[in-house]
């Protein structure tokens, strides 16, 4: 799996890490952001099909 670097603010970073570890809801930080990512991505993809920008493989 490829590897990423981004800078997030402390505060968001805060947010993130209150929904880590054994009494959060992610098991850790980088399963936290793929949860986020994909479900970006499936808003923006509900978004575009809605504007009939999708093509017809990208559903």
């Amino acid at each position: 799996m490829p590897k990423i670097s981004v800078e997030i603010p402390g505060e968001l970073l805060g947010d993130l890490d209150d929904h880590v570890g054994d009494d959060g809801k992610f098991v850790n930080r980088s399963d936290a952001v793929r949860a986020s990512v994909r479900k970006t991505l499936d808003l923006l993809d509900d978004i575009d099909d809605r504007h009939g920008r999708l093509d017809d493989g990208e559903e």
